[in-house]
């Protein structure tokens, strides 16, 4: 997509465009980076005029003195240096303050255009015209801009799919500068006898509204005949068919997901045609078939031109006729389409007064959620080989995993698939996320069942006696009696490299490991990965390589269809993202394995940067304090690239990373999209000190209880307590919370008690599956928070972190404890500590913090 106003810098300064293109498609969704945007592109103009120019290099390389060299150079009149100085200012205030005036940003973005046209007039094209400036038009701003908007859910893969290819290439190239999404092979299973079958191509377009295309690549002398619906051939993959009827039938179950949305009941427009790509419409008008307006909507191969196919379409009368979509319905249809729509919620609270948490929640819950193109290509797809998924906390990695799942054992019901990941607390949300995809995918047909969908097997990383997990099923497998936690082989390590250690040892005693799995699909994969290199088996993790090798092939002998997911920055004490050859070893066929692309253009490395879950003032947060970037003793650990910075959605607006350089890093809007901070008018992090422990606690009781009766707030999933600490004295702090708030009415559990208010869960009355209950509020240490999250979280017990602020996996404690908030983080301590003055300033900073770079304390980190 060409920028709306800078298009014309492009042959010249192709940067200038696209600084310019940036700030168009920030205007609305995020009128801060336009401001950043903008004040780059004046720094640009400029240092392009000092080069031409011949003007030597200030020792003081800010802006205001660049402009007051130009000024006194005479290189730029009144005017126009009031629009450098402008965009100069305003700029600084967008980096340093986190400025985000949305009439500003539009006032700039024209002022930035004459700047540009004046640029160019003087070094370019004395005699240029321009065309004048245009507002970008917010509605255009959706997808126009995305590579994405096209989706090869299923790659074509080496059979002779011309036919097919040639129709997906077709609407690519005739609607790649139109508002619209499509989709090849769309999930949808609509029931057709004992076969389900997706649509070939849907597109969903904003004039036009819904299009399914049907691909049959007959040819015109295998067609024998054409009765009715019904068609007969010979010398083809199939002796009949109705092709019409069946293409038909696809439409309107997808028209049935949009009269679900009473916003959408019989408003959509909706077209279903069969595409002929092997036979023209001359050839057909020449055979003994009927004619074309009997049989119903066709396009032929020669009508599958740029323009003559968006014509064709239009020729077909629709088979549901909708209305004009406005801006608000066309956001609706795509959030139904994509499936956004079923994380909409209804509260059960009448209550949407933002003065009260109950109330902003439930105006979150029950709005849509906005399209992620990314996310869309991710969870629909099927790779055809390895992928590697990374993303932040909170980036919706475990729900794509487990629509990837989903859409697999739908598609491919005799595959073996194992969705496996290393929480035990996520069993239940694991398997209801399954539940929701496959409804969706089968129009409500045809949930998850474990007993049924045997294929399907969702595994703990490793298991227990009394539950299956993916370590205990390849042990059982392969006639091995599988390693208990408490085996002494194991050592005293923590459970995740207790694990590793039993796969290693697995791999060590077995010579034959049997292909199992036809799809492995890892979640928290960062949990599976062991730094000691005493756990690693011949250069390999473990883990990962057990895996592999119970994996079916694909094709060459390294594709294999494993998918695992990683945390970036999740564990701050390596913030290293492995490769492929430190998982599965230096065999060369694995240096590229997780890099470029897989047929049809599938990724085989993603990044997600965005977090959806944590607002931005407590992901900064949790950041910042984690690593100890605004330390007075200096960082303890820290990205030490701009990209990496980028990678967990950062933008570094100032300074580079050497030794005594300020660092600006700013989190935009557009990567961390909760609203909370936009709907709640106080502040979404905070932090007390308290003299005593009794303070603290009781200060707990009282705002719990406010937060349950005054607030509307569920005790249960919208409340979480988590207690920091070491081990024993984290512990101890959450059983005597748990006491005192008994104490005071207030119905606590503790995760893996059969009930609630059993402060002791005791085996066998326990189940470990278990995080939450009715009616009581969690309270657990960190390792079991891990993975969940709720909307208000209480950080108790910070002065077990400050007394030993180095300590970087006590800080990551606290790191892991904030990014489980969907909305408030309230944080308390005892005592007083350096740290507490360190958490005040970045509580401060918001979503922009400035550093010192140096060297980190506890290591030089760069993944």
């Amino acid at each position: 997509m060409n920028s709306i106003n800078f298009s014309f810098l492009k042959n010249k300064w192709p940067d200038l465009n696209e600084l310019g293109k940036l700030a168009e498609k920030n205007l609305y969704s995020d009128p801060n980076t336009t401001l950043f945007k903008l004040r780059k592109f004046g720094e640009r103009i400029v240092d392009y005029i000092f080069e031409y120019e011949n003007i030597t290099e200030l020792k003081d390389k800010r802006q205001f003195n660049k402009l007051k060299r130009l000024e006194k150079e005479e290189l730029m009149d009144d005017k126009i240096l009031e629009i450098f100085h402008s965009l100069r200012k305003t700029g600084n205030e967008a980096v340093h303050n986190s400025y985000d005036c949305s009439e500003d940003a539009k006032r700039l973005i024209s002022l930035a255009y004459e700047a540009g046209v004046w640029f160019m007039q003087l070094y370019d094209e004395w005699d240029f015209e321009p065309e004048g400036f245009k507002l970008p038009d917010e509605k255009m701003m959706t997808f126009l801009d995305s590579n994405r908007k096209f989706i090869t859910t299923d790659p074509f893969g080496t059979q002779d799919k011309k036919a097919e290819k040639k129709v997906w290439k077709a609407v690519k190239k005739s609607f790649r500068d139109k508002e619209c999404l499509a989709y090849w092979k769309y999930p949808i299973f609509s029931k057709r006898g004992e076969d389900r079958s997706e649509p070939d191509v849907l597109l969903v377009d904003k004039d036009l509204g819904l299009v399914v295309l049907e691909v049959n690549e007959v040819t015109i002398d295998q067609i024998s005949s054409i009765n009715g619906g019904d068609w007969r051939y010979i010398d083809f993959t199939r002796d009949y068919g109705s092709p019409i009827k069946e293409v038909e039938d696809q439409l309107f179950a997808l028209l049935g997901y949009c009269n679900s949305e009473r916003e959408l009941r019989r408003k959509v427009t909706g077209r279903s045609i069969v595409t002929l790509p092997n036979i023209t419409r001359k050839e057909w008008e020449n055979s003994n078939l009927p004619e074309v307006k009997e049989v119903g909507p066709i396009i032929f191969g020669d009508q599958l031109g740029e323009k003559t196919l968006v014509e064709a379409i239009n020729k077909w009368r629709p088979m549901a006729v909708g209305q004009k979509l406005d801006n608000q319905k066309w956001k609706t249809l795509i959030s139904v389409l994509t499936g956004t729509v079923l994380y909409r919620q209804k509260d059960s609270h009448d209550n949407k007064d933002r003065q009260t948490r109950a109330g902003v929640k439930k105006e979150i819950k029950e709005q849509l959620h906005k399209i992620d193109l990314k996310q869309e290509n991710i969870g629909k797809t099927i790779p055809p080989g390895p992928q590697r998924i990374r993303g932040i906390a909170g980036s919706g990695k475990s729900v794509l995993l487990a629509q990837k799942a989903a859409h697999m054992h739908l598609k491919n019901p005799d595959w073996k698939i194992a969705l496996v990941f290393f929480t035990r607390s996520l069993y239940d949300a694991t398997i209801q996320q399954l539940d929701r995809w496959m409804k969706r995918f089968t129009n409500g047909e045809q949930g998850y069942d474990s007993q049924k969908d045997t294929n399907l097997e969702v595994l703990h990383a490793w298991g227990s006696k009394n539950q299956a997990g993916f370590y205990r099923k390849v042990c059982e497998e392969h006639g091995v009696k599988a390693l208990g936690a408490m085996n002494n082989k194991l050592g005293d390590r923590d459970p995740n490299q207790k694990l590793i250690m039993a796969a290693k040892i697995f791999l060590q005693e077995t010579s034959n490991i049997n292909q199992l799995y036809d799809a492995i699909l890892i979640d928290e994969a960062q949990d599976l990965v062991a730094d000691d290199s005493d756990l690693k088996y011949e250069g390999k993790q473990p883990f990962f390589w057990l895996a592999y090798k119970v994996l079916k092939e694909v094709s060459d002998d390294y594709q294999r269809r494993l998918i695992w997911a990683y945390d970036e920055a999740q564990s701050l004490t390596s913030l290293n993202i492995p490769t492929a050859p430190e998982l599965f070893g230096d065999d060369p066929k694995f240096k590229r394995m997780v890099s470029g692309f897989h047929d049809g253009g599938i990724r085989k490395s993603e990044i997600m940067h965005k977090c959806y879950r944590t607002p931005g003032p407590i992901l900064v947060a949790a950041h910042a304090i984690g690593m100890g970037l605004l330390r007075e003793e200096g960082m303890l650990r820290g990205f030490t690239r701009q990209k990496d910075w980028e990678n967990v959605g950062y933008e570094v607006r100032e300074g580079s990373f050497r030794l005594g350089n300020e660092i600006v890093l700013h989190r935009p809007k557009k990567t961390t999209p909760n609203r909370v901070p936009e709907l709640w008018e106080d502040k979404t992090i905070e932090f007390n000190n308290y003299r005593t422990r009794e303070e603290e606690l009781e200060t707990l009781a009282k705002n719990l209880k406010k937060n349950i009766k005054q607030e509307g707030l569920n005790p249960s999933r919208d409340i979480l307590v988590i207690a920091l600490g070491e081990h024993r004295p984290g512990y101890k702090l959450k059983t005597k919370t748990a006491k005192l708030l008994q104490k005071h009415d207030i119905d606590i559990y503790i995760p893996k008690a059969i009930d609630k208010n059993v402060i002791y869960p005791r085996y066998p009355q326990v189940d470990p599956n278990k995080f939450w209950h009715q009616d009581a509020v969690t309270i657990a240490n960190i390792f079991r928070a891990k993975g969940n999250e709720a909307y208000l979280v209480y950080v108790i017990g910070l002065d077990e972190i400050a007394k030993n602020e180095a300590d970087v996996s006590l800080r990551n404690q606290l790191f892991v404890a904030l990014t489980r908030a969907k909305g408030w983080v309230k944080i308390s301590g005892i005592g007083n500590y350096t740290m507490y003055k360190e958490l005040k300033n970045v509580i401060d900073s918001k979503n922009t913090f400035e550093f010192e770079f140096q060297r980190p304390v506890a290591d030089t980190i760069s993944s």
